[in-house]
């Protein structure tokens, strides 16, 4: 059996420009870009398999368009003519509704939709359909985001990051936050079951029965010989989250953690957890230390994402007719998973972290700041 072998890949100064260019470009189609990306790579001298699992296609796709390079070129990269009528509309025409779906809004509106840049457009919504689809552009979609002003943040994501990838020898990393507001919510009429062909239904309204503050600490790494496990999760319920409260919690942890060892606790910026009160209970145990999180910067702290879990599980479609109701439910959750504790993993160091940060700015920038 003969083992193709892949047809070799040299690229002149031109022609790597231009396929730079077709990856960088926004306005451009994703097959178009990925094609381009696979001759950078394959020049590169990454073999098929690599390029595949890179790029998020097949195998036969990167021989495809190795094998058209080399035989044509940049020309080999164009789509062949298909059977069926000709286009209607033109690439002039393509590229006008493209850019008038960035650069510009509608009168009446805050984003464009298919029947509103049909009529502003001329074409078809169906025509306008196919155009976004292929360019990757949702613009009924939106997402938010929120960058830290902190002056210490990277000195901060260095830190934590550091106590999560590096943690010092014989010490317990503690993160500890409190989720406020726990409504015990009950549904105004009872719950219709799932059954086959029919998702569960609940009615819309609820009846509010008071509220509960859990305050957490989740043991995010161990490096000691003792019976606590990363993952373990340390929780109180309180009806409040003022300093006073918090102080309680600390009293709580200290009680469930060995003596022995030092203690880094991770935490947020919230008035409570820098109170004189706090600061000298600190102050007067030598092996806890205080890390506090950038701000606005939630996601580095990984009890976070127990509280998205217990949200998740346990609470967003949970029905309690009291306060007692609700605790006794997340107390159960907490020793469920105490039960089987198992500790995140962190795998971004804090280099890649501040470098993806970096680029968002840089692209932010670029959108933003007029060229010169």
């Amino acid at each position: 059996m003969t083992r193709r072998v892949a047809s070799p890949i040299g690229l002149s100064a031109d022609e790597r420009d231009v396929l730079e260019r077709r990856t960088r470009r926004r306005k451009i189609a994703r097959a178009e870009a990925q094609r381009a990306e696979i001759i950078l790579r394959a020049a590169d001298g990454e073999n098929n398999c690599q390029i595949a699992d890179a790029v998020g296609v097949t195998r036969q796709t990167v021989r495809t368009w190795r094998e058209r390079f080399a035989k044509d070129r940049l020309d080999g990269l164009g789509d062949e003519p298909r059977c069926g009528a000709p286009r209607k509309i033109g690439d002039d025409r393509i590229e006008a509704i493209v850019v008038k779906t960035l650069e510009e809004k509608p009168a009446n509106a805050t984003h464009w939709s298919t029947r509103g840049m049909a009529k502003a457009s001329g074409v078809s919504t169906s025509t306008v359909h196919r155009i976004w689809r292929a360019f990757s552009l949702q613009p009924h979609r939106s997402e938010t985001f929120k960058l830290s002003a902190d002056p210490q943040f990277v000195e901060k994501v260095r830190d934590i990051v550091g106590l999560y990838l590096a943690p010092p020898e014989k010490a317990l990393v503690v993160c500890v936050d409190e989720k406020s507001q726990i409504q015990a919510l009950d549904r105004t009429q009872p719950l219709l079951p799932m059954r086959p062909g029919q998702i569960e239904r609940r009615t819309h309204d609820y009846e509010r029965h008071g509220t509960t503050t859990l305050f957490a600490g989740l043991i995010a790494s161990v490096t000691a010989n003792t019976d606590v496990k990363a993952g373990t999760v340390i929780g109180k319920c309180m009806p409040r989250h003022r300093a006073r409260e918090f102080r309680t919690f600390l009293d709580e942890i200290e009680r469930n953690v060995p003596e022995r060892f030092d203690i880094h606790v991770v935490m947020d910026n919230a008035s409570s957890h820098k109170t004189k009160l706090i600061r000298d209970w600190f102050a007067k145990r030598p092996r806890w230390h205080m890390h506090f999180t950038p701000t606005s910067s939630s996601w580095i702290n990984q009890v976070e994402r127990f509280f998205a879990l217990l949200a998740e599980k346990q609470i967003k479609r949970g029905a309690h007719r009291s306060v007692a109701a609700l605790i006794k439910d997340i107390e159960a959750f907490i020793e469920r998973q105490n039960a089987d504790p198992r500790p995140l993993r962190w795998t971004k160091s804090a280099d890649d972290i501040l470098a993806s940060i970096e680029r968002f700015c840089r692209r932010t920038l670029q959108v933003h700041v007029p060229p010169g």
